[in-house]
């Protein structure tokens, strides 16, 4: 008599289990992002709000995927250790993977200062400056560039097909007709 007590305790317990796991994955319906990515705007903002936060903020990385065309790519710029020029192209994937913790850990906050766009039919090329922060509490950035991004318009919605980016130094300051006013 025990040992089927026990039985049921357990079917009971497996069952109610099994049945709140198939409820959570219900509520995780994927996120409605169209209105994210229904103008050039909204793509921009989207993509600025999924990688910026204070230190120990989740990021929305579902989010920062969605903008990217599947053929998409990021594209950072710099020197290699022989002070030659190279580029590095990532997935957004790859980008999550190599960058995606450290922001997270570090904070990491981007700021468009300025933008500016040229559009034809389906394409907008923007340029955008940015001014990068640990904390909104920083009153200096850490860094500053311009992204230059590429999009598409598929009739439906705005795709991220690249973004190139380049950081300001000494040598490389950001000209002023890419600057606040």
């Amino acid at each position: 008599m025990m040992k089927k007590l026990i039985l049921l305790v357990l079917i009971t317990f497996m069952t109610s289990a099994i049945h709140s796991q198939g409820k959570s994955k219900e509520k995780e319906a994927p996120k409605d992002y169209s209105e994210n990515v229904s103008t050039i705007n909204s793509t921009i903002n989207s993509l600025y709000a999924a990688i910026s936060g204070e230190k120990g903020k989740k990021r929305d990385w579902a989010l920062f995927k969605y903008l990217f065309h599947p053929d998409g790519k990021l594209i950072t710029s710099g020197k290699n250790d022989e002070s030659k020029f190279q580029i590095r192209y990532m997935k957004p994937d790859d980008y999550v993977k190599s960058s995606g913790k450290w922001i997270v850990d570090n904070g990491f906050i981007e700021k468009e200062v300025h933008r500016a766009v040229d559009a034809f039919g389906n394409m907008a090329q923007v340029f955008s400056t940015f001014e990068a922060f640990q904390s909104e509490k920083d009153e200096e950035p850490f860094m500053r560039g311009i992204n230059s991004i590429q999009l598409l318009n598929d009739g439906t919605r705005w795709w991220i097909v690249n973004v190139f980016w380049d950081n300001e130094d000494r040598r490389n300051p950001i000209p002023r007709n890419y600057l606040p006013k």
